[in-house]
Parts: structure tokens; sequence; C-alpha cells
């Protein structure tokens, strides 16, 4: 096994560890689909988890920065193909291998930093805080 292929899947198992620390149940789920799917699905579901953590866990720190950071990383990532972030360099692979649109994790990613700032909703931008923070995670 070359280098890389072994790079690649010590960073899946982080996504596969994240996912299934984070939801067993989310985890179940997964095995009852094809197989083909579970990796993708776990580094989907790493990606989506950290970016959450950053909103929902890190009180002690500037999670503003921090939500900035982990957007340029991911970018930088699917650009380069490549990420020391052992979730992102998962994430980045499924970005790549299946021509995941940017709109996708990009309105993912407005919707994390919206729960950051954003704290009272109209109807419009209710709408896109679920289109981001819901429905293109299932897309």
């Amino acid at each position: 096994m070359n280098t890389i292929a072994l790079y690649d899947r010590v960073c899946l198992k982080a996504s596969r560890h994240t996912t299934r620390s984070y939801s067993t149940s989310f985890s179940l789920g997964i095995r009852s689909l094809h197989k083909r799917f579970h990796d993708p699905i776990y580094a989907i579901y790493g990606f989506v988890r950290f970016a959450d953590e950053i909103v929902d866990t890190f009180h002690d720190h500037d999670k503003v920065d921090l939500m900035a950071r982990f957007r340029a990383d991911t970018y930088k990532a699917i650009a380069d193909g490549i990420s020391l972030n052992p979730i992102l360099h998962s994430f980045q692979r499924v970005v790549n291998t299946y021509g995941i649109e940017e709109e996708l994790y990009d309105t993912f990613l407005r919707s994390m930093e919206m729960d950051l700032t954003d704290h009272a909703h109209d109807r419009e931008s209710y709408e896109l805080y679920i289109l981001g923070s819901a429905e293109v995670v299932g897309l």
C-alpha cells in the first residue's frame, strides 16, 4: 500500500470514529445502506459534526475566528486535494470524487456562521438557515 492510501485510510477512520462517537443511531442507520455509501457518509458527517462543534461546544474560544479558519481550511483542502486535518482530508476526497457543488457546502457553512451571530430570524433568514443546516446536508 502506498503512503497516500494509508493516509487516506487513517483520515477516514477519524471520520468514522467521529460519526460513531457522536451519533450511534446515525451510525446504525448508515449500516443499513449499501456499503459503497458508508465511507462518503462518514466523511460528510465528520465535516458537519466538526462545524457544529464550533457552534455548540467551544464556548471558551473565539467561535467566529474558529469558524472562519474552518471555512478557509475547508476551501484550501478542496482546492489542494489534501489536508493535514483528517476530517477535512476525508471530506475533500468526497467533494472531489463525487463533484459536490461548492454551493452546497458553502450554504451549510453560512448557516453555521448564522448560528454564531444571528439570534432572531425573519422568514427569509430562517429559511436560509434551515436550507444550510439541514436540507443541503441530505443532498
